[in-house]
């Protein structure tokens, strides 16, 4: 009997020694804890992304030597006009054309207005380009000869009165995190998989007219500050994180819905189209309002404004 009972006490202590070793155990990281982890310890954040991150066309003009410009604009607008010394590249192949940087230079993006640009520049910045940068406005800022901003400059808010506001803007719910569908494993590897990702989808932009019609249909962030905000109002339904309280660090990003469509919209569409990329980098469906305010409510800002004067008409080649 004693034989049986060692026997029948061995048995159950291989099986579940077997069911332990097979399964997956409660504390292994998902893929989007993985991918945020990693960006969290080398520096990776939104805000790292959002430091610096664009240049003025007057500052490129006067420093052209030192930096290593990449214009990501189609080939008609290129041999149309492109600053001296410029690489030609697109979106997708930014970072192919960031690697034959071999003078080490910093990296300037150029493209029609400054918002694909962004999208580029996070790219760079989450690949080991940490000091890439954005061309403010876009060849529409080196030269009028390239100006798309001002036929996109309006004012179609006026036009959705219904759906612009000045009532105090909500407090986001917390949400759960997006479940990442990755190959890769490691922090390292999920991130470079998820940045191709990005690159491979494109400029992710929606226009302010597709928004303001049905602002309930999407989770919309207004990126200004509370002052901005108290000043000129914002989308109706729209929520406010900004700054610090989007960021990894801060779980901010438990804020966004992830079972809806993200879209962001900051003065020029220029910060928001950042916002966006690294949105998308992590899992979620993102959009960046084109043109940001400026399209939105032109004749209304004191600031952050697109004027046919802002081009520096500086001397480009063809």
């Amino acid at each position: 009997m004693r034989r049986y009972l060692q026997l029948a006490l061995v048995t159950v202590l291989a099986l579940t020694l077997f069911v332990a070793c097979d399964s997956p155990t409660e504390s292994e990281d998902s893929a989007f804890e993985t991918l945020t982890n990693y960006m969290t310890e080398n520096n990776l954040d939104l805000t790292d992304m959002t430091e610096g991150w664009i240049i003025s066309a007057q500052d490129v003009n006067m420093a052209k030597d030192d930096y290593y410009i990449i214009d990501i604009r189609g080939d008609d607008a290129w041999n149309q006009g492109h600053i001296e010394g410029a690489h030609h590249a697109s979106l997708g192949t930014i970072l192919e054309a960031a690697g034959q940087n071999d003078s080490g230079k910093p990296i300037v993006v150029v493209c029609y207005s400054g918002q694909s640009a962004a999208h580029a520049v996070v790219a760079l910045r989450l690949s080991g380009y940490p000091d890439a940068k954005s061309l403010k406005f876009g060849m529409s800022g080196w030269h009028s000869d390239f100006d798309v901003w001002t036929d996109n400059c309006r004012n179609v808010a006026s036009n959705y009165s219904n759906n612009w506001t000045s009532d105090a803007t909500a407090d986001p719910a917390e949400f759960d995190y997006p479940e990442l569908n990755a190959d890769a494993e490691g922090g390292a590897e999920i991130l470079a998989e998820r940045v191709e990702y990005m690159l491979d989808n494109g400029f992710q932009g929606i226009n302010a007219e597709d928004v303001l019609q049905a602002p309930d249909t999407y989770f919309v962030n207004n990126y200004w500050t509370q002052d901005a905000c108290d000043q000129y109002g914002h989308i109706k339904g729209a929520f406010r994180i900004h700054g610090e309280d989007l960021t990894l660090a801060n779980d901010g990003m438990k804020h966004l819905n992830p079972d809806e469509t993200v879209v962001t919209y900051c003065w020029t569409g220029q910060t928001s189209s950042i916002v966006t990329a690294y949105l998308t980098v992590l899992g979620y469906e993102a959009k960046s309002l084109k043109f940001g305010a400026n399209r939105m409510i032109h004749s209304d800002l004191q600031g952050h404004k697109w004027s046919e004067n802002t081009p520096g008409d500086f001397d480009y080649v063809q």
